[in-house]
């Protein structure tokens, strides 16, 4: 994939983590009221899986993944932590599977320049990620326990 650098890499973050928050309300309809976790089904494709790591009044953390293997605890790539901000309608990547957190990674604050950069290229790709996942069609289901659809 190629790198995509805008000039306002700021502005364009935000306009991502809009457009990344609705793409995800899109792909799981009923992400804002789920409790646990939901499983993704698309034909022919492997399963999606989203789990809720916290929720408070005003943001709520998930990790969506996929599961190449039949035992979910096999092989879960990538598997993404993202915030959402319900109350801004933002979805911000926090780490991935290959990244940790920003806060890790730099120490330093005034590094300004290559925080952004970090920033987005974590949320990039869940913008295509995203894109992927549509067009593919997942349909989730609620399941309290992950044991019971393997």
């Amino acid at each position: 994939m190629s790198f995509v650098n805008p000039v306002n890499k700021s502005y364009c973050l935000e306009q991502l983590c809009e457009s990344n928050y609705q793409k995800l309300l899109q792909l799981i309809p009923d992400l804002l009221t789920l409790k646990g976790s939901a499983i993704g089904l698309a034909a022919h494709n492997t399963n999606l899986h989203i789990s809720i790591i916290s929720n408070t009044p005003y943001t709520m953390t998930v990790e969506l993944s996929h599961c190449f293997n039949k035992n979910r605890d096999d092989f879960m790539a990538p598997a993404v932590h993202i915030r959402l901000y319900l109350d801004a309608q933002l979805a911000e990547v926090l780490n991935d599977h290959a990244r940790d957190r920003v806060n890790h990674v730099f120490k330093d604050p005034s590094l300004s320049k290559e925080i952004m950069n970090y920033k987005w290229r974590l949320n990039y790709f869940l913008q295509k990620w995203l894109d992927h996942c549509l067009k593919k069609n997942y349909q989730f289901n609620q399941t309290a326990d992950y044991a019971t659809i393997n």
